[in-house]
């Protein structure tokens, strides 16, 4: 037992002794390479003109869309569009078989030419005015009544010549009112033929109409998105033949935060992205809802988008509203920026020291980041800082004129 205690009280004694060694080289290092000065390169806080933007969703629209149908009945005799088929204004796209009112053309201007050579005007005209005194029944009826009236007068001289009897001048004088009447009558019944052929005329232009819309034609430039007829089938009046889309330029409809309506304006410029396109494409704001939306409390905005073929209605995009082009704020280049565990930290430099200090990020360039907070401007952060410490002591190397316009450089 007493041996035991012995081995137990030596090994002790050695381990102490071992503990105190280590400590003593340990103390023969130095204490830490902070007090070290690090030649670090800098560059000072200004402020910079940069874009304002508001982010956004949205969704692309065809700028017009129309869906033809037909105004009259008949059966489909060609149809010249398929799906996809790019069509100017007025490309014929359906056509009904014509026949039955090309007949009615026919029938109507003969009716019509029948009006006219009644009222006294050339067949081969499209002018129906005639003043009243021309038409052929007023022209008939002034003619008698004029004869009338010059029988009249000649027996009234007679008789008070003493040569007419009396009988004779009662009788002039009835015919004259009969004459009257019938010129009155020929008046109206002129009125009457002027009205029959506007009626005609009216008839004619309608039958003509309903020609005209046996031919399906596009009402603006664009493409077939839907070919719905077939030929030799039979159409109602109403019934759809095809749908058209205008995709050029495009209509981006886009919903903007009640928060930020207030920063929209027409004309300003839009950029925006779609899913599996790397290129940007830009557009303006060209129509603003005049209220905002209760149900999602969003204001919706309208844009017009060039198109090059590349993009198509239905499209989800995320778009960028360029509300302030040069707008001056706070920006750090890119590599001075420390990110770790989500936080954004920059090295500034103070006193020949280096002190880590928080900052919050905005709208970002090619080479530069706003600081929104966290640096006041002429404060000189050091570029790619790496593991240097805070209370570093340093000795600051400014970026030269190549690296400063760089980084201040507007990105493009």
């Amino acid at each position: 037992m007493k041996a035991s205690r012995a081995i137990v009280f030596v090994t002790a004694s050695l381990m102490v002794v071992t503990i105190v060694s280590c400590s003593k080289k340990d103390s023969g290092k130095p204490l830490a390479t902070s007090d070290k000065a690090r030649a670090v390169q800098t560059m000072r806080v200004i402020p910079r003109p940069m874009e304002r933007t508001i982010n956004v969703t949205g969704s692309l629209a065809a700028q017009e869309r129309a869906e033809l149908r037909v105004k009259v009945s008949g059966r489909v005799q060609n149809v010249a569009i398929d799906l996809g088929s790019v069509v100017k204004k007025g490309d014929l796209l359906v056509q009904i078989e014509p026949r039955d009112y090309e007949l009615r053309v026919q029938q109507s201007l003969a009716v019509l030419s029948h009006s006219r050579v009644a009222l006294g005007l050339p067949v081969n005209s499209t002018n129906d005015s005639i003043a009243l005194e021309n038409t052929t029944p007023v022209k008939e009826a002034k003619a008698v009544i004029d004869e009338a009236r010059n029988n009249r007068e000649r027996v009234r001289n007679l008789s008070q010549e003493g040569i007419s009897s009396k009988s004779e001048l009662d009788t002039v004088e009835s015919q004259y009112s009969v004459a009257a009447a019938r010129f009155e009558a020929a008046a109206q019944e002129a009125r009457k033929l002027q009205a029959i052929l506007a009626q005609r005329r009216a008839e004619f232009e309608m039958a003509q109409q309903d020609l005209a819309d046996t031919s399906i034609r596009a009402p603006f430039d664009g493409a077939v998105q839907a070919r719905i007829a077939s030929p030799g089938e039979y159409l109602a009046i109403g019934a759809p033949v095809a749908n058209v889309v205008r995709v050029d330029p495009l209509r981006l409809k886009l919903e903007v935060p009640e928060r930020e309506s207030l920063n929209v304006r027409i004309g300003q410029a839009v950029r925006l992205r779609v899913e599996g396109d790397t290129k940007a494409h830009e557009g303006r704001i060209a129509r603003l809802s005049p209220a905002i939306s209760d149900l999602n409390r969003m204001l919706m905005v309208e844009a017009d988008v060039p198109n090059n073929g590349v993009l198509r209605p239905g499209l989800f995009v995320r778009a960028e509203i360029v509300t302030n082009e040069r707008e001056s704020s706070l920006a750090v280049p890119t590599n001075a920026v420390i990110t770790f565990a989500g936080l954004e930290k920059v090295i500034v430099v103070r006193d020949g020291k280096a002190f880590e200090t928080r900052i919050q990020t905005g709208r970002r360039g090619g080479d530069w980041v706003e600081a929104m907070s966290g640096v006041k401007p002429n404060d000189v952060v050091v570029l790619d800082p790496g593991n240097l410490r805070t209370g570093q002591s340093v000795t600051v190397k400014e970026a030269g004129p190549a690296t400063v316009k760089t980084a201040g450089a507007q990105d493009g």
